[in-house]
């Protein structure tokens, strides 16, 4: 059995039922569509280094102990990385160990380390309305980029996984303030780190520097995420212009984005997944001290053209599809409906109220946050953006005992909710078939690129006799602007194969291949293969799965394992397309990677 909750015209299938309950957007269900034609799977992979299950995460400072003396096997583990922590701010060398401490201090805990590094607004020269034109100051930058490559190097030697969550909202800034224009001028080359010589002096180059500085590093145990504010396309689409339509907020926004490191560029690597904050600061602290509504309706059955969690879930949704990334949403305030909307001095039920905590794990948590991980979010970081803010060590609930304590550690008794990369929650929607596949295995796993993008050629992939032309289109993709578009030329039913010679694909390795098909097509079948040549006696291995099971008119992600004691390289690895009568559909493949 499965239940579904119904957001912008999607279905959000539950695995988990009976805990997903039967919730309703009105809206949604005037569509007359069936759940099992509007049933979604997240793309992209899990970030790699998070576990394969919904992460729930702290703020807490150096030398904090509470999260690990709650008791409450938490995933992460954050702090600010501000202007001035490379020499401990002043009260150190220059020389990033205070980084390096906060890192192994958290592993030591239990905890993913991850780094908010929120530095270019304390860089001398302003705030944040000078943002860009920080990035415009060769010297301010050469200090800059120099700190961040200290970052680097200090996660290398840390030699785990370290989530690093970049310039929150700077982005947005850098959008607004240059116009919407990523070739406006800053100082990337021009600030004389030889590591970003080959970088253009303009603001795509900004984005694509933390990139280059990690390839340049060898840091490849960073996984960095990009900020996507959602107001930085012009309308605050949480707060204020909510019956503005989401989707061309989105296109607008990635537009941008894009040549700034979420598309394939010159560093051979794009953002491993997308940072967003819901809000900085307790819903009622706005209401009580700054007169205004920042709130967000948690019914289920609120119009995603509400200031509602619905339509924020709904604009995290088409990221998610657009982008081809997971979401980590970090800073949600912390605040319960029991709290005294009074600055926190320390005492019990001090700070003010908000909503998230409930919505997330209250008495509908289960059916929240399976809708969530669908619309891409495999992380929640929970930490107050203001001093007079609710605090998890003080937000005593109604039975008296501090609420996100309590009920995430329920939570993770109960098991949690299990993530799939490169789908959502399980594969109850139907898009995901495996053969072995485990997490990280899918592209952008460990700050890589696929290995078959096909964002400028076919990268050598072609078609036998069944295939009409192999090549590069926009019309489709599952991440970046391209796909390869094959063009199918049967007259009759029968099978067409479009592959790539002498891969170099590892022995024992999950290839992830994602595969487009057609809507009214006579496609019946796909079939991701690895084929091994003479040496190898020519073995085959194969994931055939039938169009029934899979989606039309959507993205499927398929896996194949390379038999470990395969003899590489292979000979081919490919797709075979399956016909059941005449066809010219054209099939998309993208993001092949392991």
């Amino acid at each position: 059995m499965t239940n579904s909750i119904r957001r912008a015209g999607l279905v959000v299938v539950c695995a988990l039922a009976p805990a997903c309950g039967n919730a309703a957007d009105g809206a949604s269900q005037a569509t007359g569509e069936s759940a099992s034609e509007l049933a979604v799977t997240a793309a992209g992979s899990i970030p790699a280094g998070l576990p394969s299950h919904l992460s729930v995460g702290l703020f807490e400072g150096s030398g904090g102990s509470w999260m690990k003396a709650s008791g409450v096997p938490w995933d992460v583990r954050y702090a600010y990385f501000t202007y001035g922590w490379a020499n401990n701010w002043g009260y150190g060398a220059h020389d990033g160990s205070w980084g390096l401490n906060y890192l192994n201090e958290s592993s030591a805990a239990g905890y993913v380390p991850a780094v908010q590094y929120y530095v270019v607004n304390g860089e001398p020269g302003g705030a944040e309305a000078q943002f860009l034109a920080k990035t415009q100051n060769a010297t301010t930058m050469a200090e800059y980029f120099g700190d961040f490559k200290l970052l680097m190097q200090n996660i290398k030697t840390f030699g785990k996984p370290v989530v690093v969550l970049m310039e929150a909202d700077g982005y947005g800034f850098l959008e607004q303030q240059s116009n919407g224009n990523p070739n406006t001028y800053a100082a990337v080359a021009d600030s004389g780190l030889p590591e970003l010589s080959s970088l253009p002096n303009t603001v795509a180059g900004w984005g694509l520097a933390f990139l280059q500085l990690r390839k340049a590093v060898g840091a490849t145990n960073a996984v960095v995420g990009i900020h996507v504010s959602d107001w930085a396309g012009g309308e605050d689409i949480g707060y204020g212009s909510v019956t503005d339509a989401l989707q061309p907020q989105v296109d607008a926004v990635y537009k941008f984005l894009s040549p700034l490191g979420l598309a394939a560029n010159s560093t051979g690597a794009t953002y491993d997944f997308l940072v967003g904050d819901p809000l900085d600061r307790d819903s009622d602290y706005y209401k009580v001290v700054e007169n205004q509504n920042r709130w967000w309706d948690a019914s289920d059955t609120a119009s995603v053209n509400s200031e509602s969690f619905n339509r924020y879930g709904s604009w995290l949704s088409l990221w998610n599809a657009k982008a081809g990334k997971r979401w980590i949403l970090w800073q949600i305030p912390i605040g319960n409906s029991n709290q005294l909307d009074v600055c926190n001095s320390g005492q019990a039920r001090q700070g003010y109220k908000d909503n998230r905590a409930e919505y997330f794990f209250g008495p509908e948590s289960a059916q929240h946050l399976a809708a969530w991980a669908q619309d891409g979010v495999v992380g929640l970081l929970f930490g107050a953006g203001e001093g007079c803010q609710s605090s998890y060590q003080n937000d005593n609930y109604t039975d008296g005992q501090p609420f996100l304590k309590t009920h995430v550690g329920a939570f993770y008794a109960a098991g949690g909710l299990p993530l799939t990369s490169g789908g959502g929650t399980g594969s109850s929607s139907g898009t995901t078939s495996s053969s072995g596949s485990g997490s990280g295995s899918s592209s952008g796993s460990g700050g890589t690129t696929p290995e078959y993008g096909f964002e400028t050629s076919t990268q050598g992939w072609s078609g036998d006799s069944g295939v009409s032309k192999v090549s590069v289109s926009a019309a489709q993709e599952f991440a970046g602007g391209h796909s390869l578009a094959v063009t199918l030329n049967e007259t009759n039913a029968g099978t067409a194969t479009v592959a790539v010679s002498s891969p170099a694909t590892p022995a024992g390795a999950t290839v992830t291949f994602h595969v487009f098909i057609p809507s009214g097509t006579t496609v019946s079948a796909v079939q991701p293969f690895a084929a091994q040549g003479a040496q190898g006696s020519w073995a085959w291995t194969g994931n055939w799965q039938a169009t029934s099971s899979l989606k039309t008119g959507a993205w499927n992600t398929i896996t194949v394992v390379v038999p470990a004691n395969a003899i590489t390289p292979l000979y081919q690895l490919g797709v075979q397309i399956q016909t059941s009568g005449a066809s010219k559909s054209t099939v998309y493949i993208d993001s092949v990677a392991w």
